[in-house]
């Protein structure tokens, strides 16, 4: 299967994701909950002048109907990049279903599923292109 190359402006946005998870995590390590991961995260987006909108209500379009109901991706960065955060002891493979999923249903092609509760940040960033 063949994969849309990512322009320039998603790879530049994607380094700056990376780095505001590492700041989050470095300053408050492992532990917290995902709540906190997200606020903190999504200040540090700001510090780097990216837009980004949390808690998005995702549509389901389905028989040809739309169902307003049902899913919310926690960020998404510059209406290009999804990020899905965590703060779990275990990884668990539905959580890159449930991106992929998301990157399907907004069309969107670049996501990162982030989990901060791991001892080092560059353990827990996955990287997803549809």
């Amino acid at each position: 299967m063949e994969h849309k190359k990512t322009s320039e402006r998603e790879e530049f946005i994607a380094t700056q994701i990376v780095d505001a998870v590492y700041s989050v995590h470095t300053a408050l390590g492992p532990g917290l909950l995902e709540k906190v991961y997200e606020v903190c995260f999504c200040h540090e987006l700001t510090k780097r002048g990216l837009s980004y909108q949390r808690q998005v209500d995702i549509p389901i379009k389905y028989d040809g109907l739309k169902f307003d109901e049902g899913l919310r991706l926690d960020v998404i960065v510059e209406n290009l990049i999804i990020c899905e955060l965590k703060a779990a002891d275990k990884p668990n493979p539905v959580w890159q279903a449930q991106l992929l999923s998301y990157l399907r249903l907004t069309g969107k092609q670049l996501g990162f599923l982030i989990n901060f509760n791991v001892p080092l940040a560059k353990d827990g960033i996955k990287r997803m292109i549809l």
